[in-house]
């Protein structure tokens, strides 16, 4: 099962103090068990420097020694294992044993105090050594004979398994508390997220997409994220209008045309009729299937998924060169004409481009009957503009600013069409369209009695 976000910030809580506490008790540790380790050094070099003048005062020949007699010869070393318990006695007791060792009869003999550690060898080098109960000092007093210094150093063992024990006890401790203090503090801090997320489901259901979001603003990240989830929300309460509306247009101008269709198709078969007369009809019928089959293909083109759109090296001046050629069949009569001195490429999809151009023509020769209207294509700095002008009577302003809205059509007079059948809105639409796809943008400038000015412009 997945863990909750405030478990997960709980449990790094946790393990964040832990580890923090790891490192200070290891850090503690290592600082109080060197003190500890140099004060019992310090306390066994100041005894062995205690210790070591009167022993050294002792190392004299005694014939009457009960262990280094007479049998020695003048040069042997004579002491007693009381001498040894009068001096540790004198000096500090506490925990001090000492031991000497020297030569009887071509063998080591060690004279020590009776509570001296078992276990340690005679011979042992001069220097500091760890016995793991004692600290034993060696130091040599004279050829072949050496003083031994040894120092309870159990104390410092138990210190450290206090210490131990207390860290055992104290990081199971202090990981709960911090995962309490995180799960509590990982609350509050998603109080915010909650509520957020309770005003995303309140907005799922009800569908009012421009609600305000709580804690929106430009404070910290979740104020942040909640203006980011509010903005986008109203962007997509724009496009849902703007398809909402795009579909209702949309059905409106399909409605009109099947029901035209529908209603020539039953006065034709209402009572007989001579053959032109039938061709006729068909002639209509076929004018209004041609319509709809024209707002389909810029229907789907209009819905076409932008990552499908192709990009490919496309020549400009040939769909210009097209668009002009069928624009000429589609009214013989238009004055329609071609200016493009070389060829321009940009990379693109070919039906789509193909398209606006033919739109930007056809829409020239349909709203400006008898007006010259002349296609460019040309190079620009950093890509390519491909321009559609007529000198036609123009339109004003306001008309001017609602052009290329889907399905807007400003008046009788622009929508007649030279082949007999009405335009739909989308011409502009599609063009403005297209070029966002591809980058680029749509530029209309027109006046009234000064003509109308289309520009698709094109990044290279």
């Amino acid at each position: 099962m997945r863990l909750t976000l405030r478990a997960r910030l709980a449990l790094w809580a946790a393990l964040a103090t832990g580890v923090a506490v790891l490192l200070v008790a290891a850090g503690l540790y290592w600082s109080v068990n060197g003190f500890l380790r140099q004060a019992q050094e310090q306390r066994v070099g100041s005894v062995l420097g205690a210790v070591q003048g009167r022993v050294e005062a002792l190392l004299r020949p005694r014939p009457d020694d009960d262990l280094l007699g007479p049998l020695l010869g003048p040069q042997s070393v004579s002491i007693s294992q009381s001498d040894l318990e009068r001096i540790a006695d004198d000096v500090d007791r506490r925990g001090v044993e000492l031991r000497v060792i020297a030569p009887q009869g071509g063998r080591l003999v060690a004279v020590g105090t009776p509570n001296f550690p078992s276990g340690v060898p005679a011979d042992l080098t001069p220097g500091l050594r760890d016995s793991g109960t004692h600290l034993i000092l060696v130091r040599p007093l004279r050829p072949q004979v050496a003083l031994q210094v040894a120092v309870d150093a159990r104390s410092l063992r138990e210190a450290r398994e206090a210490f131990v024990r207390a860290l055992t006890a104290l990081v199971p401790l202090a990981l709960l508390l911090s995962l309490l203090v995180g799960w509590v503090v990982a609350g509050r801090l998603l109080r915010p997220v909650r509520a957020l997320e309770g005003a995303a489901h309140a907005i799922g259901e009800g569908g009012d997409l421009r609600r305000p979001l709580p804690g929106a603003g430009e404070g910290d990240e979740l104020a942040r994220l909640a203006l980011t989830l509010q903005q986008s929300f109203a962007r997509l309460a724009d496009a849902r209008d703007r398809e909402q509306g795009f579909l209702r247009a949309a059905a409106h101008d399909l409605r009109s045309p099947l029901a035209a269709l529908t209603a020539r198709v039953e006065g034709t078969l209402a009572r007989d009729r001579d053959a032109e007369r039938y061709r006729a009809d068909l002639r209509e019928i076929g004018t209004d299937i041609t319509r709809l089959s024209t707002l389909a293909n810029h229907l789907l083109l209009l819905a076409r998924d932008p990552a499908a759109v192709q990009r490919a090296p496309v020549p400009l001046r040939d769909l210009a060169a097209d668009a002009v050629d069928r624009a000429r069949e589609l009214d013989p009569l238009a004055d329609v004409d071609l200016d493009s001195a070389e060829a321009v490429t940009v990379p693109g999809d070919r039906v789509l481009l193909g398209q606006a151009i033919w739109n930007l023509t056809t829409n020239a020769v349909r709203h400006a009957p008898g007006a010259t209207v002349l296609v460019q294509v040309r190079a620009v700095p950093g890509g390519a503009a491909v321009t559609v002008q007529d000198d036609g009577p123009g339109v004003d302003p306001a008309t001017l600013a609602r052009l290329g809205e889907a399905f807007y059509r400003p008046d009788a007079s622009r929508t007649a069409d030279a082949s007999g059948g009405g335009g739909h809105g989308l011409g502009l639409a599609l063009a403005r369209h297209v070029a966002g796809l591809h980058g680029g943008t749509l530029e209309i400038g027109s006046a009234p009695g000064a003509g109308f000015r289309v520009t698709l412009h094109l990044p290279g």
